[in-house]
């Protein structure tokens, strides 16, 4: 080998370098485990809520020490991050992704218009976008093209005093479309600076946020957020702040009798009519189910006085409150107030009024409601976007407050309003997302240089949220969270223990076997791998990659290539020995000749692997990246470190066997008729294959929420549950429900699709609080509701992980793992073309791979009912699947080229003698190769962690059916494609000559 030397010296400064990027994560976790050390010393766990306090003195340490030098000027702050970064399903945390509504950009631009066409053509866009994979916007200007002579520059729409700079009456609905796409597209890039300094300020250690294409969707990654429902309210709050003049109490208190008195009589009307259509319909055996129902529903219905009977305290004489209501009572209070007749009660001067809810003022959830003094546009006199700066601070009387200043602008309405206010003596509404948090009086004149405060029942996190988002800004437009997976500490801990579990069972292994099977030299291998783990590792860090459990598992399977790679070598170099040669030139030969199937193995599988990286999110991009990484170091490793060791160790003239007394004429003098055995294994091949048609035409696959929607979550109870009884429960609190067993016997995976088409906060809340109930009989009876959607407060009971992915974006899912197959397909028929220039083994390989692909989708369909662990088929099946035709090709490529290698040798023998004798002379390899890989798999597999155990078996199974079809599929088919088997043409030679190819 030349340039021994230099490659010397690159291996030992990359080792050194990955030494330092792996340093900053043993300094930082030592940093932590000190911390957790004096959390647990501090805070007993008799202490109530021990685990949250746990929490706050474990990053009151770290706030202590973050800028203290360690070693050589290193500090845990610049550690920290530095440090390997670890992905949700080890570290716990959230990954949503946000869809910033389209929808509300256009209303804003066209000034909230009631034009006919644009509703219209809004509702068309609404209603196409359930089913359709294009963009919001892109439906909008379909919908509204197909509306005859809509003009999108009329000045009802997009041609308005707003845009006048931009649109004129004279522009057409194409140059329209033009700006109004920029228009949208900026707007989208303003909600990612906002939400960006709103994640910047809250804490979170090594977020990420990124935007996915031109659709209006905005990924956030928050590793180690522990306050799920804080991060949900920091994505999703619009800051909408607004200031409005207040009615007070005594001005509306005429109007509110008067509605009660209106609505007595159109609640009266309602009842009755109701009686009679029951009295129509209704049999003697449904009263006793009528009369149930007429008493759970509110008393309202049939009470004389439906408003005042929703009252539950009256507000202050001319304060700005007109009375106190429950706040489950308040959508009531809004559809009556809502109605016409209601409304027509209004005088004149308050025909515009606005009515609006305050915070709760209790736990029993009691809330004011206010009458803002509205106008024609319903536009507030002054708007949070004057805001420059927020900060969290205390009022007068000691409680947590917000002060806030304004620019120039706003600080002269600020003026304004407050000298109208003091002369008045009126209020002032502060509302923030339609909700007013106060309502101050302004009693010494008017309040110059802008400043202005919040005051209302925050606590002090709520306070510093609440600043941070007025100070980032307000979104432009709504954020829905159309997915999102949480995943609880306690899960991600022990995602951990079983990642290094199985990663360990596995190295361990592969090493001992390597010795076992060759001796020394596999010894020399171990070295190279324990060399390769330490580059994985420290590009990881050094790149800032995210480390996943999936992504563990890729490191675990790249051993499985980098003892591949070793075997190829080692198998090249036992054939040049028995030939006669002398050590040192079928060493030399043995690397040379192994270098064209090393790389054509790794290329096919590396181009499935960016297939994964480009076309994946989340964890499936973690596996890849660890894949690619994993690929390029063992190469590096396996043709270069090994060769190292091996000629070093040989220069002294020692002999090296390659192989042990046990292993020495394993798989000698192999002779098998491969190719006369082919009918029977496309027998075989065609039964699993129409079986597995079969199956996947009547009962389908299980397809999880990726593909589907819905919400599914990982409970926890602290005893053994049936899994039966609780999905019946849950069928009867949702309708539909799923509940199977997720590893241990207390542990369930509950999926729904309830409300499958609602993505807002409210909902979700609403599913976990009615799942909360529907489990109670299964739940201790001191677990509160918070400590089960919080993964039981320490406690390990409860919401462990969750996920929710909505309809559209499953629909995204599912095209995007389509075309990834198929991509992967094209792409390696190409490259096996290009490579062999034969047809005849680019058909051999994709029928190979269509092959495996549907036996394991097959078994797949066959099994998913009765095996204990799931079987969906999801986002990380996908990956497995294309991991498959990797490892299939790796496989078939393998084989291919030795029978390459064979007609070029062999130019006088029939090609049926030259495919058998290729096969023949690769089956140790082929053997070897797989029975490691099984190995390590089943390691994973069993010590892995339920969340990729379906993952695992995919994988040991394509692993098992590669084997079998490059050596019964792949290959046969390739020979019963050419059609003159006596001979088959040379393929001219693509290497340079023996010198460039030398190592």
């Amino acid at each position: 080998m030349q340039n021994k030397g230099l490659i010397k010296v690159f291996a030992i400064l990359f080792g050194l370098v990955c030494i330092y990027q792996l340093s900053f994560t043993f300094i930082a976790n030592n940093v932590e485990n000190e911390a957790e050390d004096f959390a647990r010393q501090k805070i007993s766990e008799n202490v109530e809520n021990y685990s949250a306090l746990r929490d706050v003195e474990q990053q009151k340490y770290l706030d202590s020490v973050a800028n203290e030098e360690i070693i050589a000027g290193i500090t845990y702050s610049n550690a920290k991050d530095k440090e390997l970064n670890k992905g949700l399903d080890l570290k716990g945390g959230i990954n949503v992704i946000l869809q910033i509504s389209v929808k509300d950009i256009l209303a804003g631009l066209a000034n909230n218009t009631n034009d006919p066409a644009f509703n219209q053509a809004i509702a068309e866009a609404d209603e196409a976008s359930k089913d359709s994979q294009d963009d919001y916007i892109d439906l909008f200007f379909e919908a509204f093209n197909n509306i005859p002579d809509a003009k999108l520059a009329s000045p009802d729409v997009f041609a308005n005093k707003t845009l006048s700079d931009e649109i004129n009456f004279e522009m057409s609905n194409a140059d329209v479309e033009t700006v109004i796409r920029r228009k949208v597209d900026e707007s989208i890039t303003s909600a990612f600076e906002v939400l960006r300094k709103r994640i910047d300020k809250f804490g979170v250690t090594q977020p990420n946020i990124q935007r996915l294409g031109n659709s209006g969707r905005i990924l956030v990654e928050l590793p180690g957020a522990k306050d799920i429902n804080r991060v949900k309210g920091l994505l999703q709050s619009t800051a909408q702040l607004e200031f409005w003049h207040v009615y007070k109490s005594n001005e509306l208190g005429n109007f509110l009798a008067q509605a009660n008195n209106v609505l007595r009589e159109v609640v009266s009307k309602e009842s009755k009519k109701t009686e009679a259509e029951t009295d129509t319909t209704a049999t003697d055996s449904d009263i006793d189910e009528l009369l149930a129902e007429s008493e759970d529903s509110t008393e309202v219905s049939t009470g004389n006085n439906p408003l005042f009977e929703l009252i539950q305290g009256p507000g202050f004489q001319g304060g700005p409150v007109l009375a106190y209501f429950s706040e489950k009572d308040t959508a009531r209070v809004n559809e009556y107030l809502a109605m016409p007749q209601v409304r027509s009660l209004l005088p004149a001067s308050q025909r515009y009024a606005k009515f609006a809810w305050g915070i709760p003022q209790d736990e029993e959830g009691v809330v004011g409601l206010y009458a803002l003094k509205g106008n024609r546009n319903m536009e507030p006199p002054l708007s949070g976007d004057v805001i420059t700066d927020a900060q969290q601070t205390y009022d007068q009387m000691g409680r947590v407050a917000v002060s806030m200043q304004m620019d120039g602008r706003g600080a002269k309405i600020w003026e304004e309003m407050t000298g109208l206010a003091s002369t008045q003596q009126s209020n002032i509404a502060i509302v923030l997302d339609n909700t007013v948090y106060s309502a101050p009086g302004v009693s010494t004149g008017p309040i110059a240089g802008g400043r202005s405060e919040i005051s209302g029942d925050f606590t002090i996190t709520e306070g510093q949220d609440l600043a941070n988002v007025l100070r980032a800004g307000k979104l432009p437009a709504s954020a829905d969270i159309i997915q999102s997976e949480i995943v609880g500490p306690s899960l991600g801990q022990e995602a951990i223990d079983s990642g290094i579990w199985s990663f360990a069972i596995a190295l361990v292994f592969v090493l001992l076997w390597m010795v076992f099977y060759y001796g020394k030299a596999g010894l020399f291998a171990d070295v190279a791998l324990a060399v390769n783990i330490l580059f994985i590792f420290g590009i990881l860090a050094g790149l800032g990659a995210v480390l996943t459990l999936p992504g563990i598992a890729g490191i675990v399977l790249t051993i499985g290539i980098s003892v591949d790679a070793n075997v190829l070598i080692f198998e090249r170099i036992r054939e040049e020995l028995a030939k006669g040669k002398v050590q040192k030139d079928a060493i030399k030969d043995g690397f040379n000749n192994a270098l064209s199937s090393i790389l054509d193995a790794n290329i096919t599988t590396g181009l499935t692997g960016f297939i994964l990286l480009i076309l994946g999110t989340g964890p499936i991009k973690g596996f890849a990246t660890t894949l690619l990484i994993g690929i390029a170091t063992s190469l590096f490793t396996a043709i270069f470190i090994t060769r190292l060791f091996i000629d070093g160790y040989g220069k002294n003239g020692k002999s090296l066997d390659f192989a042990t007394g046990a292993t020495k004429n394993l798989f000698r003098n192999v002779k098998v008729n491969w190719l006369g055995k082919r009918k029977m294994a496309y027998t075989i091949s065609g039964i699993l294959i129409v079986i597995s048609v079969g199956s996947l035409l009547v009962q389908g696959l299980n397809q999880g929420v990726d593909f589907v929607g819905g919400r599914t979550y990982t409970v926890r109870f602290d005893k053994d549950v049936n899994p039966t009884d609780v999905e019946q429960d849950l069928i009867a609190e949702f309708g539909s429900a799923e509940a199977k067993t997720f590893g241990p016997n207390n542990q369930l995976k509950i999926t729904t699709k309830y409300k499958v088409d609602e993505e807002s906060t409210a909902v979700d809340n609403e599913i976990q609080q009615s799942m909360f109930e529907a489990l109670q009989s299964y739940l201790p009876q001191d677990l509160t509701y918070d400590e089960f959607t919080a993964g039981g407060a320490g406690k390990d009971i409860g919401i462990m992980q969750s996920m929710k992915v909505g309809p559209t974006i499953a629909d995204d899912i599912k095209n995007d793992s389509f075309w990834a197959i198929l991509g992967s397909l094209v792409v390696i028929f190409l490259y096996i073309l290009l490579r062999f220039r034969k047809w005849q083994f680019s058909i051999g390989a994709v029928a190979a791979v269509a092959h495996d692909v549907i036996i394991v989708l097959g078994i797949f369909s066959l099994l998913y009912k009765v095996m204990p662990f799931s079987m969906e088929i999801n986002q990380a099946f996908i990956a497995a699947i294309l991991t498959v035709i990797g490892y299939s090709l790796n496989d078939t490529v393998v084989v291919f080229d030795r029978i390459r290698e064979f007609v070029n040798e062999h130019t006088s023998w029939p090609l049926g003698r030259t495919v058998n004798s290729a096969l023949d002379s690769t089956i140790s390899r082929t053997l070897n190769t797989s029975l490691t890989t099984l190995i390590v798999l089943l390691a994973i597999f069993i010590f892995g962690g339920e969340s990729i155990r379906g993952f695992m078996f995919a994988l040991i199974i394509g692993v098992i059916v590669g084997t079998y079809s490059s050596l019964f599929i792949a290959t046969p088919v390739m020979f019963d494609s050419v059609t003159d088997k006596s001979k088959i043409e040379k393929k001219k030679k693509v290497e340079e000559d023996s010198e460039a190819t030398t190592v």
